[in-house]
């Protein structure tokens, strides 16, 4: 078992924790491993019915949870397939499932397998799209999604590491023929990232030390972000002085903006972000707009954010602040 997997998990000791378990080498090994810690687990298994053996993956999962007496829970993603975007519907699919079943289940974690190629490959793959600071520090230890906490213990441990513990150990696992489909971007990586290193000397501890790197400048700015909004958030909104927004460096101000607005409409995804650059460009002079079902307006000095459909009394607004300061 690997130490800093080990260490990762001392932490959660004793804490009730759904893992998604797809039947794949990674939550396989991940299964073993929290079952040999004595860790408080659930199993949880999607089958989005998307290949002709999901069902025989479905039923190993299973009879693995009852030799090891870990609670197994099967869903089933019946909903008509889109015809494009595929993969990014099925991974909501499979999230909303089971982080509803964590709240039902009062359940604060959720586990999930990726490791450390993964977390490469995700790198990559925002790069590729021209991401900033967020999509290049790639996939957090702990992030939260739909309300839950998700927890990747396995972020710093190798696929190749991996994949020898399940050989030596005669732990059966399937391989996804999605994973080898070059339709994917994802898997059109897997198959070149040698090539950085081949080519180019650049090496995976590098480019992992790059994304930790990158990380600990998003976890400061999420928590500075984090504290801007406590400062101006209210029960009906937000409304503050175009300088709290302004005076602070283009990076923050749409991270502040995006999270303000996601926040009061409520939206499960942040805005895009071109649509949050022409906000701040509205923003400049007096305006009055909708985005991520919000409503914002600019009067002189002062910018107000309210849920759609609200009104946009600033006069209100402010002696109702006023009061309660």
């Amino acid at each position: 078992m690997n130490q800093k997997f080990v260490d990762f998990m001392n932490k959660y000791q004793n804490v009730p924790m759904a893992l998604g378990v797809s039947g794949g080498v990674d939550s396989m090994c991940l299964l073993y491993w929290l079952h040999e810690i004595g860790a408080n687990v659930y199993c949880l298994h999607v089958n989005h019915r998307l290949r002709p053996e999901a069902d025989i993956e479905t039923e190993y999962v299973i009879d693995v949870c009852k030799k090891l007496n870990i609670p197994c829970h099967i869903f089933y993603w019946n909903e008509k397939k889109p015809e494009n975007g595929l993969e990014a519907a099925a991974r909501e699919a499979r999230y909303k499932m089971m982080t509803d079943f964590c709240h039902e289940n009062n359940i604060e974690y959720l586990v999930t397998a990726h490791q450390s190629d993964d977390q490469i490959e995700t790198f990559l793959m925002n790069l590729s799209r021209g991401s900033g600071l967020y999509g290049l520090s790639a996939m957090l230890p702990e992030s939260e999604r739909n309300g839950i906490k998700i927890i990747r213990p396995l972020l710093e441990v190798s696929r190749k590491e991996i994949r020898q513990y399940c050989d030596d150990n005669n732990i059966r696992y399937f391989i996804d023929s999605m994973n080898s489909d070059d339709h994917y971007t994802r898997v059109k990586i897997r198959k070149n990232r040698h090539l950085l290193e081949d080519d180019l000397g650049i090496s995976d501890s590098r480019i992992l030390l790059a994304i930790q790197n990158l990380g600990r400048t998003r976890e400061w700015m999420d928590k500075y972000i984090s504290l801007r909004i406590e400062m101006v958030i209210r029960s009906w909104g937000a409304m503050f002085i175009s300088s709290f927004l302004f005076d602070e460096a283009e990076e923050i101000r749409l991270k502040f903006l995006g999270s303000l607005i996601q926040k009061i409409g409520g939206d499960d995804y942040p805005v895009r972000l071109n649509s949050l650059k022409q906000a701040l460009c509205n923003l400049q002079s007096d305006c009055k707009f909708t985005l991520g079902h919000c409503t914002i307006r600019r009067l002189r000095d002062r910018i107000l954010i309210v849920p759609e459909g609200k009104k946009t009394s600033f006069r209100k607004r402010h002696e109702k602040r006023k009061k309660n300061i």
